[in-house]
């Protein structure tokens, strides 16, 4: 029996497609709506903890192929490493999260709920960091200053 999931962690992204939804005719729209949906699925990274209470959900475009091909490999970094991190970068996201006249909505629409007491085990951090990571590189922004590694 699973461990009922005491926890969320959200990370929702989603890169929507003005220009093709604005110009097209509606066939055309149809089919871009259909590919939007499937590569959504396709790139969404769904984790839960080493001990199942906790789970990140990331939707992102090109994150999985990303992280299966360009990060890290697994047990490259330390837990210890990815919590210290993990830790700094989402305080500055959540800054961002509360100063919408100053950051992009689309790129901080949600808080991310994550605390240094709780041991979210190693894949979640794992998942995390590398989601901000990719974050930085992809959307050219900087949450601390370390620069983002690989």
């Amino acid at each position: 029996m699973k461990v009922p999931v005491r926890y969320y962690i959200g990370i929702v992204l989603f890169l929507l497609v003005l220009s093709s939804a604005c110009h097209s005719p509606k066939s055309s729209n149809a089919i871009n709506d259909e590919r939007l949906q499937n590569q959504k699925y396709s790139d969404t990274v769904k984790m839960t903890s080493d001990n199942g209470e906790y789970q990140i959900i990331i939707i992102e475009p090109g994150f999985y192929g990303w992280l299966n091909s360009i990060a890290r490999a697994r047990g490259y970094y330390s837990q210890s490493f990815f919590e210290t991190r993990n830790l700094m970068l989402v305080q500055e996201y959540n800054l961002r999260v509360q100063q919408p006249d100053r950051f992009d909505q689309n790129l901080y629409p949600f808080r991310i709920e994550y605390y240094p007491a709780i041991n979210y085990g190693y894949e979640l951090n794992y998942q995390l960091y590398n989601y901000f990571v990719y974050f930085q590189l992809h959307y050219n922004q900087r949450l601390t200053p370390i620069e983002p590694r690989i």
